[in-house]
């Protein structure tokens, strides 16, 4: 029987599926369970040192902060307890038993039950305390908040299942012990040996001493250097402990993909320990998610999520800052408004970029996959850094009709230097999806001259060439807005639309016209089509596509109409200038107009009426009477 201040508690449905995922199948190197608890320990005190700047009573008569890892042999346990900040009743609940992430739900369908897949996928989600799990068939969490009295100390207890209780005991110190009550098959763990090794191996960076029993004594050992390992020279880290030090501030299983690690000395003094992970996170699209820069002030924590010091397009970095200069009473507010603050902010953009430059130039591989996973991140930074904004420029990567495959490879440096002779322009197509950019009818003059035309189908790409008019002294040129100009390049296919060309067909754009209504600012002939009938262009400075975008995003936008251009070399467009039934010239001119509509990627305000055109259309075909079409 339990007493009242005893309650059981049901895991969120997602919270399950991680632990069973955790437990039975994700994690393929269990040892790793010491180092979340230990890096959870490292928060912890680092959070009370930072709090006690301003409520000193929290250490409660004990500044010395410290790590403890143990083990009981014969109970089978082992022990990782801290006396850091600790948790109250309401935050065990929201930080144990709840996994309150965005993106929680795609990270359960993306999961495809091949253990190698979804540890990553793990990794890029993180989970931390729940890698308990791995090693121990029942875990029991003691904690006490600083600053509370000893008899609100709680008791969290769960096998991983199903659910987990919670009980109110007294805890005469604060902090908090993780107890692992260890699998039959773990009992390589319940050595001291083993144990030290492990926390070398994984912890030896963390600045809070971790502590051991030493063999056959009762006094305590430290075990790791516990020191900074950002303060100390670089030429005395090994490219491993940088990797640990990345996987204990980004809570990752997989080593980071580059790195910066750099001290500043001047009128500012401040290191700098940046990494770029290896993998996306999965909310990496939230607006609220968190950044990954901690902050300290002469080694000491300041506070988490430190986002005034790097700017939103670089929110996937993780690392910390830690600077001789600021005040240790530092807020939000206060990072908002210093000089100082928005100096190092500016450095930290330029190590980064500078670390991407030289992954660009040296390590293309590497730089390939930091662009599959971060590139649409990272193209924000064109708007948003206008200091940077030329390096940035050298460093986005696009698909274009050059490109295998559609990736993202085309720098527009390698498009420049492919340029052809006489071209002045850097031509480029937004849509919403690579294969209606590929497929647009206002490439086919580009592919029959051998231009190359930049494929942008991320939706940020708008964002970008509004920001970005120009590169290398050419202007960037969207082939789907105003007349084409091909400059020099256009001398042979600019016949099409001469003026006698013009005049010939101007009683059929005319007629169509009035059809259309106020479908259609104008019909024209056009150059810029080989095999289509037509297709429809923009005359103002919002593209199509960014006005599909826009209303689709529930935002009223003044748009004018489109311009429809017609290829006066296209059998149907010459079979129409002879056409002398209104009702079928009607129907076929509203026919053209939406499949030019359909091919840029637009919708049909009646999608009906059009089907019903095309049904009419295939029995006249087949050699049934039509309306709309008699074959002859």
């Amino acid at each position: 029987m339990t007493d009242a201040t005893t309650e059981s508690f049901g895991f969120q449905a997602e919270a399950k599926q991680v632990l069973n995922l955790v437990i039975h199948s994700v994690y393929s190197n269990k040892e790793i369970f010491l180092r979340e608890l230990v890096s959870n320990a490292s928060d912890a005190c680092d959070k009370l040192r930072f709090e006690a700047l301003t409520d000193g009573a929290l250490f409660e008569d004990d500044q010395d902060l410290a790590i403890r890892v143990d083990y009981d042999r014969e109970a089978r346990i082992v022990t990782v307890s801290d006396n850091g900040i600790g948790m109250s009743r309401q935050e065990v609940i929201e930080h144990i038993g709840t996994i309150a992430k965005s993106g929680t739900q795609e990270f359960l369908q993306k999961l495809t039950g091949d253990q190698t897949n979804d540890a990553q996928l793990i990794g890029q989600f993180g989970i931390g305390f729940y890698s308990a799990f791995v090693v121990a068939e029942r875990v029991k969490l003691v904690t006490r908040r600083a600053g509370l009295a000893p008899e609100h100390g709680v008791t969290w207890e769960s096998t991983g299942e199903g659910d987990y209780t919670l009980q109110t005991v007294p805890k005469e110190t604060r902090g908090t012990e993780v107890v692992l009550h260890l699998r039959q098959s773990e009992d390589k763990l319940l050595s001291a040996t083993r144990l030290r090794a492990l926390l070398r191996k994984y912890s030896d960076h963390i600045g809070v001493p971790i502590r051991m029993k030493k063999d056959g004594a009762d006094e305590d050992e430290t075990v790791n250097q516990a020191s900074a390992l950002w303060a100390r020279a670089k030429s005395e880290i090994t490219d491993e402990q940088y990797q640990e030090f990345y996987k204990h501030v980004a809570h990752d299983v997989e080593p980071p993909l580059a790195f910066a690690h750099v001290k500043v000395e001047g009128r500012q003094d401040y290191t700098l320990l940046l990494f770029i992970p290896l993998l996306a996170p999965f909310d990496l699209w939230d607006r609220e998610r968190r950044h990954g820069i901690k902050l300290y002030v002469r080694r000491v924590f300041i506070m988490d999520d430190a986002d005034q010091l790097i700017p939103a397009y670089l929110r996937f970095v993780r690392g910390i800052v830690d600077s001789n200069d600021l005040p240790l009473n530092l807020s939000r507010e206060i990072l908002q408004h210093s000089s100082d603050v928005q100096a190092i902010r500016a450095a930290v953009a330029k190590r980064i970029i500078g670390l991407l430059e030289d992954l660009a130039g040296k390590q293309a591989e590497k730089y390939a996959t930091f662009w599959h996973e971060f590139g649409r991140v990272f193209k924000e930074g064109v708007g948003e850094d206008a200091a940077n904004r030329e390096r940035i420029n050298k460093l986005l990567r696009f698909s274009s009709t050059h490109a295998d495959a559609g990736d993202q490879t085309v720098g527009l440096s390698d498009y420049v230097g492919r340029m052809k002779e006489g071209q002045d322009k850097i031509f480029y197509i937004t849509a919403d999806s690579l294969p209606a950019a590929r497929n647009s009818p206002h490439l086919e003059v580009f592919r029959t001259r051998g231009i190359e035309v930049l494929l942008l189908h991320d939706r940020v790409d708008e964002w970008v060439v509004s920001h970005m008019t120009e590169f290398d002294g050419k202007s960037l040129q969207s082939v789907t807005q105003g007349d084409l100009d091909l400059g020099r390049l256009g001398d042979e296919v600019d016949a099409t639309t001469s003026k006698d060309v013009v005049d010939e067909f101007k009683p059929l754009t005319d007629r169509m016209q009035r059809v259309l209504g106020s479908r259609t600012k104008e019909v024209r002939v056009t150059s810029r089509l080989t095999d289509s009938p037509a297709c429809l262009v923009s005359d103002t400075p919002v593209s199509r596509n960014l006005e599909r975008m826009l209303k689709e995003a529930g935002q009223v936008v003044s748009s004018g109409q489109p311009v429809m251009e017609i290829n006066p070399r296209h059998p149907i467009v010459e079979r129409l200038k002879d056409e002398t039934d209104d009702d079928r010239f009607s129907e076929w001119s509203q026919i053209l107009f939406d499949q030019a509509l359909l091919a840029e990627g637009g919708q049909l305000a009646d999608p009906a009426g059009f089907v019903k055109r095309l049904n009419e259309l295939m029995l006249a075909l087949a050699g049934k009477q039509s309306r709309i079409w008699t074959p002859g």
